[in-house]
C-alpha cells in the first residue's frame, strides 16, 4: 500500500476514534510520527489526535507527543474567548453599518461532542470591497494579523489564543458557473439577530456553500479532513430538517450533485456509525469510492479520477487558471513595452533636451531659436569628446 494512502487511513481512523468515542484499529507503532504530525496539521485534526494518542504513550516519541499537545491547549485556549471575541468583531461592523454576510458560522462547535476538538477558524465573512478594507482595518487595531492571502478573493487574519476570521470581497471560486449559483447563496441570507447589518445564511444555503465548496476543493486539491468531518456533522445535524429535493435542485444547478453525494458518503463511512440509515443509499460497489478517497488523502498526489462531474469541474477551474495565465502574460508584456519606451522617450530626451534647457546653456538658442539643431550637434560633440578625453 502506498505510504501516503496508509497514513492518510490511520490519521482517519484516530480522529474517527475519537469523535464516535470507540476504540479504532491503528497501528501506532508502525507509524512515522514527524510525518503523522504533519499531516494532521495540515488536515487541521491535530489537537483532535492528541485525544487518540492517550493510553498509547510509550508508541509516541515525546517530542511530537508535545507538539499534538500545544495544538490541543490552543484549542482549549481558543473555546474559552471564542463568543466574545466573535461577538466584539460583529458588533463594531454593525454599529458602522457595515454590511457583511457570516457564511461559515461559529454554531459549527456547537456539534462536537468534545468543544476542544473544533476547529480554531469557524468564522467566514463576506464583505463589498469598499467596506472591505475598512473592515480589515479595524481587525488591524484589534490585534489581528494576516496569516494568509487568498490573490483576489480576500485574507485570513489571526490574533493569538483567539478567533481566526476568513474575510471576503469575492468568493473563492473561479468558474462563471460557480460565481453565479454562489450569488444566488448569498441572496438567501437573513438578518442575524440582535444586528441589523449582519446577516447569515440559512440552514440550506449553509449546507449548499459547505458542499459545493468541498466538490471545488476536492479537484483542486486542497479538501481537508477537518472540511470532511465538519460537512459530516453539520448534514447529521440538519438533514431531516432541510428539504432534500430543494438542496437536490441547488447541487444539479451546479452540476456537482453525484459528486456531492459520494463525497457525503465518504464522510458518513469516515466518522459516522456503521448502521447510519443514510449509509443504507450508498453504492454496493465501494470502488466508486476508492478514487475519491484516495485523491483527498494522498492530497492529489494519487489520481485515478473517474468521476465525470469532478473531471468536467476540473477542466473549467483549469481552463480559467490558463485563461488569467494568458491574461498576466498580456498584461507583463504591456508592462515591458511602456517601460521600453519610457527608457526610450527618457533617452531621447537626454539627447535632444528641449528648447528652454538649450536656451538656458546656449543664449544665443533663446534668441535665434532655428539655431537648436545646430546646437543639439554642438553639445552631442562636445559630449562625445568629453567622455572621449576621460
Amino acid at each position: 500500500m502506498n505510504r501516503l494512502l496508509f497514513e492518510g487511513r490511520s490519521l482517519v481512523e484516530m480522529v474517527a476514534s475519537v469523535i464516535r468515542q470507540d476504540d479504532g484499529h491503528v497501528p501506532f507503532s508502525r507509524l512515522d510520527w514527524e510525518r503523522m504530525y504533519r499531516l494532521a496539521d495540515y488536515h487541521k485534526v491535530a489537537n483532535i489526535v492528541y485525544l487518540g494518542l492517550l493510553g498509547h504513550r510509550e508508541t509516541v516519541p515525546d517530542k511530537w507527543r508535545d507538539r499534538f499537545f500545544q495544538r490541543y491547549q490552543e484549542s482549549l485556549a481558543f473555546g474559552e474567548g471564542c463568543e466574545e471575541a466573535l461577538k466584539e468583531v460583529l458588533t463594531w461592523l454593525d454599529m458602522r453599518e457595515i454590511s457583511c454576510t457570516v457564511l461559515v458560522s461559529e454554531s459549527i462547535r456547537g456539534l462536537y461532542k468534545l468543544p476542544e476538538t473544533a476547529d480554531n477558524s469557524p468564522v467566514q465573512i463576506f464583505l463589498d470591497e469598499d467596506k472591505y478594507y475598512l473592515a480589515k482595518g479595524y481587525l488591524i487595531d484589534l490585534g489581528f494579523e494576516t496569516d494568509k492571502t487568498f490573490k483576489g478573493f480576500g485574507e485570513r487574519m489571526k490574533r493569538v489564543n483567539s478567533i481566526t476570521i476568513i474575510l471576503y470581497h469575492k468568493l473563492p471560486f473561479k468558474t462563471s458557473k460557480y460565481e453565479k449559483y454562489m450569488v444566488r447563496i448569498l441572496e438567501s441570507a437573513q438578518i442575524r439577530e440582535p444586528y441589523e447589518n449582519i446577516w447569515m445564511l440559512p440552514v440550506e444555503s449553509e449546507l449548499t456553500y459547505r458542499i459545493a465548496g468541498a466538490a471545488y476543493r476536492y479537484v483542486t486539491d486542497d479538501l481537508t479532513l477537518r472540511e470532511m468531518l465538519e460537512l459530516f456533522l453539520y448534514h447529521r445535524e440538519w438533514r431531516n430538517e432541510i428539504e432534500e429535493d430543494a438542496l437536490q435542485k441547488r447541487l444539479e444547478e451546479f452540476r456537482i450533485d453525484g459528486l456531492a453525494e459520494k463525497l457525503l458518503e465518504i464522510a458518513y463511512m469516515w466518522y459516522g456509525d456503521k448502521s447510519d440509515p443514510y449509509l443504507l443509499k450508498r453504492h454496493e460497489d465501494m470502488s466508486v469510492y476508492d478514487s475519491l478517497e484516495e485523491r483527498i488523502l494522498t492530497r492529489g498526489i494519487m489520481v485515478k479520477e473517474n468521476d465525470e462531474q469532478a473531471m468536467k469541474l476540473q477542466s473549467l477551474i483549469e481552463k480559467e487558471l490558463e485563461r488569467e495565465r494568458r491574461a498576466e502574460g498580456h498584461s507583463l508584456k504591456k508592462e515591458r513595452r511602456e517601460k521600453f519606451f519610457a527608457e526610450q522617450k527618457k533617452k531621447f530626451k537626454w539627447i535632444f533636451p528641449d528648447y528652454h534647457y538649450m536656451s538656458s546653456i546656449y543664449p544665443i538658442v533663446g534668441k535665434i531659436p532655428i539655431l537648436l539643431p545646430l546646437y543639439w550637434l554642438i553639445r552631442g560633440l562636445r559630449l562625445w569628446w568629453r567622455s572621449f578625453v576621460r
